[in-house]
């Protein structure tokens, strides 16, 4: 009997630590997001109000800007990273004298900090001294002396460009793990046959990548919705509220006005967006799987 109950006597310490750290914030919050707290006004939380957090996120129109600020933001940093990876992961299929050596390169930008990425690039864009703004100046001399993160669709262009940089690496790996599973034999049937490198790419590599690349979108969409780190650093939300995500948004509504019963409804909101997402991708997932059984 003891034997039989040892090893939940052992999960017991990593229980404790999943409720603590994890069960009981998630369940607080929630309960927070229908109640009423100012941190300026009271240490503890108010009273409930039931769903007015809710109904005023959906009027308020900081929300709606910073839920379409993330929208834009999500789908040109998916589509990006995701077509780059791919076309990295087909050049770095082929072994040649640098192969190795490219995917240490190739590794460097994921293991960096996502907060150090946005602090570097903000240097790099500064119109005075900035290495990629001088760069740019001294190749487009109409460039010279613009203000990059001065404006707005510069700073998202930016922010995205830092993201991209960022998350390809990893998706590119990915990729390449894909690649692999797919038999060389059918590729050279179709070169025999007289298939060009574009035709076997679409008709033959891509069909068969698409459950990859349905879990490369679904990881990188939750990615973006969570982009914090690089908005801090790099624009700071900016100019006005050109680059503030949900994300920020949140954070600032919880930690720089101290409305902490509006902050955990938007927290929620943003949980059921990543939930939905993540239902939606995972059920084109199964049914692509059906599909390739059929």
């Amino acid at each position: 009997m003891k034997d039989r109950l040892l090893p939940y006597w052992l999960l017991i310490p990593a229980f404790i630590i999943v409720l603590a750290t994890t069960i009981y914030p998630l369940a607080y919050s929630f309960i927070t997001s229908f109640r009423e707290w100012d941190l300026t006004e009271s240490r503890r939380p108010g009273g409930f109000v039931g769903f007015d957090n809710y109904v005023y996120a959906a009027s308020e129109s900081a929300f709606l800007n910073s839920l379409w600020v993330t929208f834009i933001f999500v789908i040109t940093s998916v589509v990006m990273t995701v077509i780059l990876a791919m076309a990295l992961a087909l050049l770095l299929r082929r072994k040649g004298p640098m192969h190795t050596f490219t995917r240490i390169i190739l590794i460097l930008p994921f293991a960096m900090s996502p907060a150090l990425i946005g602090v570097s690039y903000r240097f790099m864009f500064n119109p005075e001294f900035g290495v990629l703004a001088q760069g740019l100046g001294a190749v487009f001399p109409a460039l010279q002396g613009v203000p990059w993160l001065a404006d707005p669709d510069l700073a998202m262009a930016i922010l995205v460009l830092t993201d991209v940089w960022h998350w390809t690496p990893y998706m590119t790996f990915m990729c390449l793990g894909g690649l692999a599973s797919i038999p060389r034999e059918t590729e050279e049937a179709a070169r025999i046959d007289g298939a060009s490198n574009l035709r076997i790419v679409f008709g033959i590599i891509l069909p068969q990548m698409r459950g990859v690349i349905l879990v490369m979108a679904v990881l990188k969409t939750i990615f973006a919705l969570k982009m914090f780190d690089q908005v801090v650093t790099l624009t700071g939300g900016g100019p006005g509220t050109s680059t503030e995500t949900l994300a920020y948004f949140i954070f600032n509504v919880g930690f720089r006005w101290f409305d902490m019963g509006y902050a955990s409804a938007l927290a929620w909101i943003l949980t059921a967006i990543m939930m939905f997402i993540s239902i939606w991708y995972v059920r084109m997932l199964l049914s692509e799987r059906k599909m390739a059984t059929a």
